[in-house]
């Protein structure tokens, strides 16, 4: 299992990730996501829950048409981790 980030690192890899924020309440974070179309949103979630599967991390998300609402915590961790970083790195790599 995946150690929570303490407020400094969370505070760290926050300043190292365009766009995301910390979600009110929780011990999360979530960026939306804005594409041309809807294939170009399906194409990126597709892309993701590949990079999900093999880290056996599964992102919150909602989608409508052309966007993507992501929320990202670990749940057997109790809120966020590296692990989320990461996706959220290669979510913005995809994007």
């Amino acid at each position: 299992m995946a150690d929570r980030l303490s407020a400094c690192e969370r505070d760290e890899a926050l300043a190292d990730l365009t766009g995301w924020h910390l979600v009110e309440g929780r011990d999360a974070i979530e960026k939306t996501f804005e594409f041309a179309n809807f294939v170009e949103a399906f194409g990126f979630m597709t892309r993701t829950a590949l990079i999900a599967e093999n880290l056996n991390h599964h992102p919150e998300w909602f989608n409508v048409y052309k966007t993507v609402k992501v929320t990202l915590s670990t749940h057997d961790a109790g809120g966020l981790t590296m692990l989320d970083v990461q996706l959220a790195k290669r979510m913005d790599g995809f994007a």
